[in-house]
């Protein structure tokens, strides 16, 4: 399993009625399939992020919206850029994701990190905790979380976590990939090392070259084959279609993404991506296009781009 070019929807604003709002997000998905995206990703979460929007803006739940994408798809994996394991039980998550590797025969990708929007926490009542207590509930859940994504049952009596023997059934692959989604050098990365089978890496971009080399170092510490941890890096997706939009597409970029952020046409985007993020060791790109991936024709321009970089 890798992530050679996934595209990412954080974005549910949209002109048109609520009603409509979910044929939208088809239709990207529909465009990303048919234009050489191998996975289409949502975030998971409940409120808009600062940045994109205001919290009150929509928010699809994930794994509702995924299942209803599948239906919809044929051949593209789905997968969320990346589950918070702190809003759900990890045996329950395991079935969840399981389930939707039936619903859609085999394209599901468990994209999981630790969780980290304290406002989404307090306001629904999720215990937060401290950033260390996140990073122990990750493991444990993985503990429990990657065998039944094997087929073995599943037992822990952790701190967090209490499991007894919980079985996964039906199934339609001996394994479902597990995509961990991060920075974290010293506790993310071990855990992908430990558990992942894709890595994908949110950084700024001058970041990227040391981060590709950490995470091999962790997995030799353990005896791992770097290669066998496919890597992918989240590109905030600044694509405009003329030298105006572009310039208005510019002035949008939030002050705290502007490292993460790549502007231009899609041909200057995709020079840009060749060089500074696929140049730094990263196997494949995730991009989203907050402003103007709901319009049609931006994606599918986007993919035609992009594609022969990972192809």
């Amino acid at each position: 399993m890798s992530i050679r070019l996934g595209y990412q929807i954080p974005n549910f604003t949209y002109p048109g009625p609520a009603a409509e709002l979910f044929d939208t997000v088809v239709a990207q998905a529909r465009e990303a399939e048919a234009s050489g995206f191998d996975t289409v990703l949502v975030m998971d979460h409940l409120y808009q992020l600062p940045g994109i929007g205001p919290a009150e803006h929509a928010m699809l739940e994930a794994y509702t919206t995924l299942g209803a994408l599948a239906t919809a798809t044929s051949t593209i994996q789905l997968s969320t850029l990346v589950t918070g394991n702190t809003y759900r039980n990890p045996a329950l998550l395991a079935k969840t994701v399981t389930t939707l590797d039936v619903v859609s025969k085999g394209r599901a990708v468990l994209g999981i990190g630790a969780g980290w929007f304290e406002r989404e926490h307090h306001d629904y009542g999720f215990e937060f905790g401290t950033f260390g207590e996140r990073f122990e509930r990750l493991e444990e859940a993985l503990r429990i979380i990657t065998p039944m994504l094997k087929g073995e049952p599943a037992s822990l009596d952790g701190k967090w976590y209490t499991a007894r023997g919980a079985m996964n059934n039906p199934r339609v692959r001996p394994h479902i990939p597990v995509m961990l989604g991060g920075s974290g050098e010293r506790k993310t990365f071990r855990l992908a090392a430990r558990f992942a089978d894709h890595m994908n890496i949110i950084c700024d971009v001058d970041d990227l070259s040391r981060k590709v080399a950490v995470l091999r170092e962790r997995c030799a510490e353990i005896g791992r084959d770097p290669a066998t941890l496919a890597t992918s890096y989240l590109v905030m997706g600044m694509v405009g279609e003329t030298e105006q939009e572009v310039k208005e597409l510019a002035e949008s970029i939030p002050d705290d993404r502007r490292n993460r952020a790549f502007l231009g046409t899609a041909e200057q985007v995709a020079e840009q991506l060749h060089e500074r993020v696929l140049g730094a060791g990263i196997d494949g790109i995730t991009i989203n296009l907050i402003r103007n991936g709901h319009r049609p024709g931006v994606v599918a321009q986007v993919g035609a781009a992009l594609k022969p970089l990972v192809g």
